[in-house]
């Protein structure tokens, strides 16, 4: 079964230059982002929905997880539970996983791409990280801030790439810090350590070099999610930070820019 159908989405494109790829560029796409592969594990687990299908996959790719500080897990649920994204898609299943073990049910915010993954869809907010969202979205998205639900967010919004020679996040965005404040939501905060691969960096730096403004290394995570197979992901959660931390003696940004600083200090 076809659930993710590389051809079939640039056909249906609105894209003039998608459109008028050579085959033999699509069936490349096709190999780098593992489309049969996630075809095979979706279809295996399809009746495997929402918080089920979550460690289905940790399991089916053998990651194990290593934890420290599942202590400071509070009982209630109505947190943001945010991270560092180092990995892309294992980081995500490994948090949503987590929080999900502990209080049964989340609402990730999250890439709208993984919209396309059936089982995924009763987890998402989806958020379209390129371009604008509709009201009614925004709407929606503000009553499940309001809610009692443990939402799960990685506020860079993209993939950790490489910085002054480290693997680093871009600046956080300061929503996360606004809807603390204005919806009275702790935050919890995460650190994943580790990295992508070299060819994922490589990739990266070329592209910056040639001044090339599409993300071309974006293709490469789900190899990079297949790489995490049999292989352990560490990760460290910190003590809770009240929403009351956040006054005004700083701006919204500059929290957030503290948060994120406050994460990377827990390495």
């Amino acid at each position: 079964m076809k659930i993710i159908d590389i051809e079939a989405q640039i056909k249906n494109s609105k894209s003039a230059l998608l459109k008028s790829l050579p085959h033999f560029i699509i069936d490349g796409l096709v190999k780098i982002t593992y489309q049969n592969e996630i075809n095979r594990i979706l279809t295996k687990y399809e009746d495997a929905v929402g918080v089920e299908f979550l460690p289905k996959i940790l399991e089916e790719l053998n990651i194990h997880v290593e934890v420290e500080g599942l202590e400071n897990l509070p009982e209630s649920g109505k947190y943001f539970f945010i991270a560092n994204h180092p990995f892309g898609i294992a980081d995500g299943l490994v948090l949503t996983n987590i929080v999900a073990a502990k209080y049964g049910d989340f609402k990730a915010i999250g890439n709208e791409v993984f919209v396309l993954i059936p089982q995924l869809r009763p987890l998402l907010a989806a958020v379209n990280v390129f371009g604008t969202n509709s009201k009614e979205y925004l709407k929606t998205l503000d009553e499940i801030f309001q809610s009692e639900i443990p939402i799960t967010h990685f506020p860079a919004g993209l993939v950790s790439r490489i910085k002054n020679q480290k693997v680093i996040d871009s600046t956080w965005h300061k929503s996360f810090i606004s809807k603390s404040v204005s919806c009275q939501r702790d935050v919890v905060p995460f650190y994943f350590y580790g990295r992508n691969s070299k060819l994922f960096y490589t990739i990266f730096m070329l592209r910056k070099l040639l001044r090339i403004k599409a993300n071309l290394e974006l293709a490469l995570l789900p190899h990079e999610l297949f790489n995490k197979r049999n292989k352990i992901i560490r990760v460290k959660i910190g003590k809770p930070i009240s929403h009351q931390t956040f006054d005004k003696s700083k701006t919204h940004q500059e929290w957030a820019n503290y948060v994120q600083n406050l994460v990377y200090k827990m390495f």
